[in-house]
C-alpha cells in the first residue's frame, strides 16, 4: 500500500474576530471533514496540528504539540496565519501560551514559525493586509504576516488569501494547489502574492448590474435599480471571483443582494475603502513599490 504523505498545519490566530475560521469551517464542497479527514488528493493528507479555537487540547499540552511540530518538520509544515500581529510594547496585545511561566507574544511564536515552515499561507485581509485591527490610529501596532516577516527577515514563500471574511473555496482551493502542484510559481500569482485562480479578476468586469453602468444607470440608494456605484460600490477596484463563485454554498453574494462591494479583498481595507457608502476615487489606492534591491514589491 503507497504510504500517504501528510503535510502538518500549524494554524495561529492573531488579532482576529475568528471570521475566517467560521468561513472555512462552513466549506461546502469539500466539507472540512473532507479536508482534514479524509485524503484530499491521493496520497496526500493535511494535517491540522494546532487551531486554538477548535482543538480539544489545552494550556501546555497544545503547546507542547506546536514544539513537536516545529522541531519534527523543519520546513516541512504549513503556517497558516489567521489575524493580524499586534506588534506594538513588545507584542504585549497579544499572547499565545507560556515559556518559563510568562506569556508568550504572538511576534515570537510568528517569527519562529514563519522562518521555519514551508510556506505561510495569510487567511484573510487582516493577515494579509493588516485588515480592520491595523485601521487609523492603530494602537496595538497590527500588521499583516507578510509585513511582519519582511521587517523581520523572513523570506520564506507566502500566499495571501484575502477576504473578509475569506470565501472557504479560496482557502481549500489554495491548500489543494499547494499539495497538487506544489508552492505557486510567480505567473500564477498577481503582484500581491494572491492566487489569480481566485484574484484574477475585477468584480466589475463579472458584475451582474455591468449593463446598468455602462448605459450610465445608477442607483442613488441601496433600493434603487441600477449600478451601485455612486452609493459606494468598490467593485471596479476590487479583484475576486465573488459574482460567479457566490457565498453560502452559491445561493447570495452581496450585490445580488442589493449591496455594493466593499473592497474587502484589497490593501487598505477598511480605511482606504471607507466610507462605505459614498463614491470611492482610485487616487485613494495604495501604490505598489519596488525594492529594486530585493526585487520585492510593497505597498506604500
Amino acid at each position: 500500500m503507497e504510504k500517504v504523505v501528510e503535510i502538518p498545519v500549524i494554524w495561529l490566530q492573531g488579532a482576529t474576530c475568528t471570521g475566517c475560521s467560521i468561513s472555512v469551517l462552513n466549506s461546502v464542497r469539500p466539507s472540512i471533514a473532507n479536508l482534514l479527514l479524509e485524503e484530499l488528493l491521493p496520497g496526500k493528507h493535511i494535517n491540522l496540528r494546532f487551531h486554538m479555537t477548535i482543538m480539544a487540547g489545552s494550556g501546555e499540552i497544545a503547546m507542547e504539540i506546536i514544539r513537536e511540530t516545529k522541531g519534527s518538520f523543519p520546513n516541512g509544515y504549513l503556517l497558516v496565519m489567521e489575524g493580524a500581529i499586534p506588534t506594538a510594547n513588545n507584542g504585549l496585545f497579544c499572547t499565545i501560551g507560556e515559556r518559563d511561566g510568562k506569556p508568550t507574544p504572538l511576534t515570537e511564536l510568528a517569527k519562529e514559525l514563519a522562518g521555519n515552515a514551508m510556506a505561510v499561507v495569510a487567511l484573510g485581509t487582516c493577515a494579509s493586509f493588516g485588515g480592520i485591527p491595523s485601521g487609523r490610529p492603530n494602537p496595538t501596532g497590527a500588521m499583516s504576516i507578510v509585513e511582519f516577516m519582511r521587517l523581520n527577515g523572513i523570506d520564506t514563500p507566502f500566499v495571501r488569501v484575502p477576504g473578509c471574511p475569506a470565501h472557504p473555496d479560496w482557502f481549500v482551493g489554495t491548500c489543494a494547489h499547494i499539495m497538487l502542484y506544489g508552492l505557486p510559481k510567480a505567473e500564477e500569482l498577481d503582484e500581491l502574492g494572491r492566487l489569480k485562480l481566485f484574484y484574477g479578476k475585477l468584480i466589475h468586469d463579472n458584475c451582474p448590474r455591468r449593463g446598468y453602468f455602462d448605459t450610465g444607470r445608477m442607483a442613488h440608494k441601496l433600493s434603487d435599480e441600477g449600478c451601485l456605484y455612486e452609493v459606494g460600490c468598490k467593485g471596479y477596484v476590487t479583484f475576486s471571483d465573488c459574482p460567479y463563485r457566490k457565498w453560502n454554498g452559491g445561493i447570495n453574494w452581496c450585490i445580488d443582494n442589493g449591496h455594493p462591494c466593499i473592497g474587502c479583498c484589497e490593501p487598505g481595507f477598511p480605511d482606504v475603502m471607507s466610507p462605505l457608502y459614498e463614491r470611492f476615487f482610485e487616487e485613494r489606492l495604495p501604490k505598489l513599490k519596488l525594492d529594486e534591491a530585493t526585487g520585492k514589491l510593497t505597498l506604500s
